[in-house]
């Protein structure tokens, strides 16, 4: 009886060593299946976010191009480019914006339409741009480039001559919300509120004094909404304060860098 146990136990540690192996090899391939769908899903996900990202990019590959002008009431070299702004203001691939700002108000009127938060909007594109200061009228395209804007037909050239916003992620308006698509870079989302109706200011004083000025697309409000990382995000809509006003979003570039997309709602 102890030969037989002897004799059956090699066979026993055998079968013992044969079974671990076993057990190891299944192991082995649950943990390599499971990588394997790990792998594969990411492809997946990955391949969705560029099937997005291409979309995306189809969807706004014809964009607009931005126009920001700024200017004041109270500067006499204003009203040309307000003009060639008014012209263009009702254009279905331009979004013209009129920011009023307020370092001329110290000359004897103050802009019934200032706000502090243009100028520094306008002094961040000095630095962002290498420009030495700010003055007026300053026009900057797609926040990439500046002109002065006044001269007959500088306008109308330099929007013909800027490519038009391509690349950037989609905007999409949804009630009481705007979202954001997949794309690439990273960004500040601006909600900009603007009058588009032709307004009559008559100035009394200061160097535009007794004129009246015609101006359109005044902007009322600014709004900063949050940041895009560039994956797909939603960010509410605060009330229009006034129903006459209408809304664009705006994505750019960190330290009002290029605009990357931007679309009126």
């Amino acid at each position: 009886m102890v030969e037989d146990i002897w004799t059956d136990r090699p066979n026993y540690l055998g079968k013992s060593i044969v079974m671990k192996i076993m057990c190891a090899r299944v192991f082995l391939v649950i943990c390599l299946g499971a990588a394997a769908m790990l792998i594969n899903s990411g492809s997946v996900l990955d391949a969705t976010a560029q099937a997005e990202m291409r979309t995306n990019a189809a969807v706004v590959s014809n964009g607009p191009v931005v126009v920001e002008l700024y200017q004041s009431q109270g500067c006499s070299s204003c009203p040309p480019a307000n003009a060639a702004l008014n012209a263009i203001a009702e254009r279905s691939d331009v979004i013209a914006l009129s920011f009023a700002v307020t370092y001329w108000d110290r000359l004897g009127w103050k802009d019934i339409f200032g706000d502090p938060a243009y100028t520094k909007r306008q002094y961040a594109y000095a630095n962002a741009l290498g420009n030495d200061g700010v003055y007026t009228p300053q026009v900057v395209l797609n926040g990439r480039r500046a002109i002065v804007g006044n001269r007959p037909g500088e306008l109308e050239r330099a929007v013909a001559a800027t490519r038009k916003l391509s690349g950037g992620p989609s905007i999409e308006n949804k009630p009481g919300s705007v979202s954001i698509g997949v794309g690439r870079g990273t960004g500040d989302v601006l909600l900009v509120r603007y009058d588009p109706r032709n307004q009559q200011v008559a100035v009394r004083t200061g160097e535009n004094g007794g004129l009246k000025l015609p101006h359109r697309n005044i902007v009322r409000q600014m709004v900063r909404l949050g940041q895009w990382d560039g994956s797909r995000v939603i960010f509410k809509l605060p009330a229009n304060p006034d129903i006459a006003w209408k809304s664009v979003i705006l994505v750019q570039a960190k330290q009002t860098g290029p605009i990357l997309a931007a679309r009126k709602l």
